[in-house]
């Protein structure tokens, strides 16, 4: 029974959960929280500020030591907007490592909403097919369109309520005039999104995260619903709720049924932004959620590890998207891509007991085939080149940042160049994986030999193991695949390198 944790470093506060997975589905056996307002100082400053970076890795502690209590198999580590914004998040990712061991990944708030969407569907009970997710954090807001179950549309947005509360709050109760002004930004902001969805366009509004927590517990008075059943804060509901708040001091705020002394203090701001998002969409109210980014990590560790797990069919569904939408952004020759993914796929099936590439390399050699051809959009002088930068740097729902630099590493040594410890490409993925790059590109270099005329006259490839020869068969198409054999044949060499084999390409 694998159990996974999942580590969500806000700008306001850290969460952990941990969840076992049984019988295909995951089961919560411990979940932690505490408010440390890493971004405190971020969104004024640019700076982490050093009694909150002392405070978070207080906390990080904890939850370090929680997740050897619960003999954590895997664990996986985010951080979101305060780190993506602060010029010394480098300096902290290095603390928490060299504290904990962890490597900390900062999220883009594309993928911060990626991943939210993930965790709220994969153990949500939801009747509507048309979904707006709202997730208001300490820096940022992510709004995430959905039909069907599949992200139609998605923007992160600065409007935060640690940032708001910092920019235009300054006094308490707030002045009228600040509330005006803030306002004004949050409407401005807003209005990004009414040229991507209608008033019909909604059936159901989920809100997720803190605020939205704090505000059903005001509009059901009470404050266990983090962790209970999920409550509805009609449009009437809210607009009651945040003209109250905006007249109270903190210390009345506070004694309020359902929010906590740490969100009293920021709430004033979440609650207009949610007031302003349902106002001006024409929204009825918002459903809170307890789900959030932590089940989408747990969902995700869940599905990589279970590939009988219907979440891990919904997250190949999306990288499948992704990657056709990447493709015809950079327009990719979609036929030849599939057909070099097929080649690949043929190949890696074929040779397993050759390269001995860990599961996953399957699925990352497949999206580098996709987009291999990527970097011709920028110039064809350079190409392999360009398709790394575009891989590594571009949005890919699906794919972390660290699955994206892999893919985009062996996608780079398709021409005259091979992948060399030296080099950046290299240097950017983990240790574990440098020296089962060259394995992957191999065969990757292979499946595009096989496809060198552009017209698809390799079929089926088929091989054999025959002591230190690897022996080659292809099914063509009527006129043969002369040019392609031959294409294969200039592989052999860098073949033997890798692997210390003969190759042995079909005889011409």
């Amino acid at each position: 029974m694998p159990i996974f944790a999942a580590v969500d470093i806000g700008a306001n506060s850290c969460r952990l959960k941990i969840a076992a997975l049984e019988t295909h589905r995951l089961r919560v056996i411990h979940e932690d929280r505490e408010v440390t307002r890493l971004g405190g100082t971020v969104f004024s400053s640019g700076i982490l500020d050093p009694q909150a970076i002392d405070a978070t890795v207080k906390v990080l502690r904890r939850f370090h030591k929680a997740t050897q209590t619960f003999h954590a198999d895997q664990v996986k580590v985010v951080a979101t907007s305060a780190l993506r914004d602060a010029q010394n998040a480098a300096s902290f990712v290095e603390w928490v490592r060299s504290v904990t061991g962890w490597r900390v990944e900062v999220i883009s708030g594309l993928e911060e909403g990626r991943l939210i969407h993930l965790g709220v569907l994969s153990r949500g009970h939801i009747s509507a097919s048309r979904l707006m997710l709202v997730d208001l954090g300490g820096g940022s807001c992510e709004v995430t369109v959905s039909v069907d179950g599949q992200i139609r549309s998605m923007i992160s947005l600065p409007l935060g309520a640690v940032r708001l509360t910092q920019e235009f709050l300054p006094d308490d109760p707030p002045k009228k005039k600040q509330l005006e002004r803030m306002q004004e930004f949050i409407a401005e902001e807003i209005s990004r999104l009414r040229g991507r969805m209608r008033k019909g366009d909604v059936q159901m509004t989920i809100a997720t995260s803190g605020t939205a927590a704090a505000l059903a517990g005001i509009a059901a008075g009470r404050e266990d619903v983090e962790h209970g059943k999920a409550v509805t804060v009609p449009r009437a509901a809210l607009n009651r709720i945040t003209s109250k708040l905006s007249k109270l001091s903190l210390e009345q705020r506070k004694k309020l049924p359902g929010l906590g002394p740490r969100r009293a203090e920021i709430i004033i701001a979440g609650a207009f932004v949610y007031r302003e998002l349902i106002e001006r969409i024409g929204l009825p109210g918002f459903r809170y959620s307890a789900l959030g980014l932590r089940d989408g990590l747990l969902a995700q560790m869940a599905a990589e590890y279970d590939r009988r797990a219907s979440i891990h069919r919904r997250i190949e569904s999306e990288r499948i998207a992704a990657l056709r939408e990447t493709a015809a952004k950079y327009a990719v020759q979609m036929s030849t891509a599939e057909h070099v993914q097929d080649l690949a796929l043929q190949l890696f099936h074929e040779l397993r007991q050759v390269h001995r590439l860990p599961p996953d390399y399957r699925e990352w050699i497949s999206a580098a085939a996709v987009l291999s051809d990527a970097g011709s959009f920028i110039n064809r002088t350079g190409r392999h080149r360009h398709t790394y930068y575009l891989i590594a740097n571009s949005e890919i729902f699906g794919y972390s940042t660290e699955q994206r630099r892999v893919i985009a590493a062996i996608a780079r040594y398709l021409g005259k160049t091979r992948p060399s410890t030296t080099d950046r490409p290299i240097r950017s993925v983990p240790l574990s994986q440098r020296s089962l790059i060259p394995r992957a590109v191999v065969l990757l270099r292979m499946a595009r030999a096989l496809d060198q005329g552009r017209r698809g006259a390799v079929k089926r490839v088929k091989a054999r193991v025959n002591d230190g020869t690897v022996l080659i068969k292809l099914e063509t198409k009527r006129g043969g695949a002369e040019l392609e054999s031959w294409s294969l044949s200039k592989e052999a060499a860098y073949f033997r390198e890798v692997f210390g084999r003969d190759l042995a390409p079909p005889p011409s």
